[in-house]
């Protein structure tokens, strides 16, 4: 058996609860604009954009050590895709992402991600992220920088949506 595990971390947010779990559970088509840095484009596969149980696939890019992945961006002429499941869960404003396939799906068998927007008090607004995963092989490195990268787009977002 791989090894698996689940990586938990909270993101200081601005801004409302309710207006960044918007964001995340219906408003992904709005991130290449936001944060092109990381996000090139998303677009709906099967559903709808707010749908639970919708596929969307993720076009990005995740650095990664010294060198970059890039899903649907061209890394030596090869197109990758990021493809995920929405859960959505509108009582604990929780956006989870299923991996289904792509360049993460060939070194993990199991890798969701869940966003968590938490309103502590009045001025005070986390986004708990909750990665769980599991290696296909012992050989496989952890999704450290998957974890990083995620934290990162929790992070940027938070910019976007305050000026909005």
């Amino acid at each position: 058996m791989a090894t698996s595990g689940t990586y938990v971390t909270e993101v200081p947010l601005k801004g409302s609860a309710e207006k960044h779990y918007k964001r995340w559970k219906t408003e992904n088509h709005l991130f290449p604009d936001a944060i092109g840095h990381h996000i090139q484009g998303v677009t709906v596969h099967d559903g709808e954009w707010d749908s639970h149980g919708s596929i969307k696939i993720w076009n990005y890019t995740c650095e990664h050590e010294h060198m970059y992945l890039q899903l649907y961006i061209y890394e030596d002429g090869k197109q990758e895709v990021f493809k995920e499941r929405r859960e959505n869960d509108d009582e604990n404003m929780a956006v989870t992402l299923r991996g289904l396939e792509g360049h993460v799906m060939e070194q993990l068998k199991v890798y969701d991600v869940i966003f968590q927007f938490i309103q502590k008090s009045p001025s005070d607004i986390v986004c708990k992220i909750t990665m769980i995963w599991e290696k296909r092989t012992d050989d496989s490195p952890e999704p450290i920088n998957y974890m990083k990268f995620v934290k990162s787009l929790a992070a940027d977002m938070d910019h976007h949506v305050i000026k909005s």
